[in-house]
């Protein structure tokens, strides 16, 4: 039986005492700590089989950490084998040895992910910027990465029809999509800002129906119902109303 068949019930087994394995969806996957990422990449590498290289990222976990994830693949003749290593990294210190010595193709994926999330590969060769400009600050897939844009830009669909060709009329407070802080806490503009108006009541418009009254008490008399006169109905030989000749002794009009 090929060792790979063996997991993730023996993924202690194969990658140490700490690992853990799961599947879903057709997908193995072994979580192991920190001080076994390099042994865990080069067990894949040597005994599963796991000789190409598919991707490298990583997924920040609030309170626990930054979760560093390899995908691998063992290419057996017609048959594919997947295998997701995972490791977790604190917040605090965000710092993993480099997969490059296990697997070349890493190289540039653990760039992206320190210029994405701000983990440190050490002996990586190369751990510079890959995407973004060099006066770039932050790491923007951090979910505490504060979306600078849209508190210097209004968010669009934050205006009611008509506002903006009224500069004092009312405003609504401006809607701020989740992880924008108020431009006024944060920003170009913090402390500058006046607090947003208070939004008027609403006025019945004139010529607007009212309400219709509540129940009636059981001491107020009840109203009777109005009655609607019957609608009188003409037949296709009568024709209609305009056609109807006048009665003798009525003048006719011109």
């Amino acid at each position: 039986m090929n060792l790979y068949d063996t997991l993730p019930e023996a993924a202690p087994t194969v990658f140490g005492a700490e690992a853990v394995g799961s599947s879903a969806y057709d997908v193995l996957t072994v979580d192991v700590p920190v001080g076994s990422w390099i042994p865990a990449l080069e067990t894949a590498r040597d005994k599963l089989g796991c000789t190409y290289f598919d991707w490298l990222s990583a997924v920040d976990e609030p309170g626990t950490g930054f979760r560093i994830c390899a995908h691998v693949v063992a290419l057996e003749g017609h048959r594919v084998r997947r295998l997701l290593l995972r490791t977790t990294v604190p917040h605090a210190a965000p710092s993993l040895p480099s997969a490059v010595a296990v697997y070349a193709g890493a190289e540039w994926h653990e760039r992206e992910t320190f210029e994405m999330f701000g983990v440190t590969f050490t002996d990586h060769p190369h751990l510079v910027p890959l995407l973004l400009p060099e006066n770039f600050e932050g790491h923007p897939l951090r979910k505490d990465f504060v979306l600078a844009a849209r508190v210097a830009k209004a968010w669009p669909g934050a205006k009611e029809p008509g506002e903006a060709h009224d500069p004092d009329a009312p405003k609504r407070r401006q809607m701020l999509p989740p992880g924008v802080p108020d431009p006024n806490d944060w920003g170009p503009l913090k402390g500058q800002l006046p607090p947003a108006p208070a939004r008027p009541a609403r006025t019945p418009r004139a010529g607007a129906p009212t309400r219709r009254p509540g129940p009636a008490s059981a001491d107020a008399p009840a109203e009777a119902p109005a009655v609607r006169p019957a609608r009188r109905t003409r037949s296709v030989s009568e024709g209609s109303a305009s056609q109807t000749a006048p009665a003798e002794g009525t003048p006719a009009e011109a």
